[in-house]
């Protein structure tokens, strides 16, 4: 894939009906690798993966036509992203139409992600504990953000994080000059997306995400939350409603976080 596939690529997922936009998918494709399937009348597959340091990498954005499904094309994408990561342990998520392919080629499932969306009217207000207080992100917070990153995920997030700042943004809790947490927010789709939401307790990250619903009141709002999360009733009261689910599944061994920090909110279901 280069960046003069992406319109036709952008086209595909429409025809699917995924929200993404154009910038979507350039972002996406900046951070990564991509290849793509065609026929004389153009673009019919897509697929898309990233390195995350040399132990762990993903894979999303896998797209086949309608027209063009059960024919090998799916298989084919999957063996050369899976070939350009090499011997590294390889997570995605998967649709449920998609799952059976994914174990036939060896990845196992790990939990859920679960997609809520919608327009939230009146935020909560949920006070931080003394000492502690929500605001932006400083020029100086890069590798406060990247560590934070690499202990809830388990993997190094560095590159991505600093990706996304160029494009979102970003609030932090500040306890007594100490990052404890953060969350960002870009355009995305048909609105906006909250994610990555890292914080120490759930309290924490209803704060954030609190933060972002009452910045953004009106506007239409994803976030996509682990099954686990322990948010999901949460935001279904927002007005944030479960929409969709997918299965969260690894090739090898999946990351190991920290336990004592923990992502509530991905960044998005091809980059987790």
């Amino acid at each position: 894939m280069s960046e003069h596939d992406i319109e036709a690529a952008h086209k595909l997922s429409m025809s699917v009906r995924w929200p993404h936009r154009a910038d979507d998918w350039r972002l996406v494709h900046r951070l990564g690798t991509g290849f793509v399937a065609e026929n004389e009348d153009g673009i019919v597959g897509t697929a898309l993966c990233w390195s995350h340091g040399t132990q762990f990498a993903s894979i999303g954005m896998v797209i086949v036509s309608r027209d063009w499904q059960g024919r090998g094309i799916g298989k084919k994408l999957m063996s050369k992203a899976m070939s350009e990561l090499g011997k590294r342990d390889v997570l995605l998520h998967a649709t449920e139409s998609g799952a059976p392919l994914y174990q036939r080629l060896g990845f196992e499932s790990i939990g859920a992600i679960h997609q809520h969306q919608g327009t939230v009217f009146q935020p909560p207000l949920i006070a931080l504990p003394p000492g502690e207080r929500i605001r932006p992100l400083g020029a100086r917070d890069g590798a406060k953000l990247a560590a934070l990153g690499a202990r809830a995920s388990g993997m190094p997030r560095a590159t991505v994080l600093a990706a996304l700042q160029d494009v979102a943004e970003c609030v932090a809790i500040d306890r007594y000059d100490e990052v404890i947490g953060f969350a960002m927010l870009r355009r995305f789709g048909h609105g906006y997306a909250i994610g990555p939401v890292i914080a120490p307790d759930i309290e924490r990250a209803k704060a954030l995400i609190s933060h972002w619903t009452g910045t953004y009141a009106d506007s239409f709002v994803r976030i996509d939350v682990p099954a686990n999360s322990g948010l999901g009733d949460w935001l279904n009261g927002l007005g944030l409603i479960q929409v969709d689910s997918v299965v969260a599944m690894v090739r090898g061994e999946p990351p190991l976080p920290d336990a004592k920090i923990k992502q509530f909110a991905i960044i998005n279901q091809a980059l987790g």
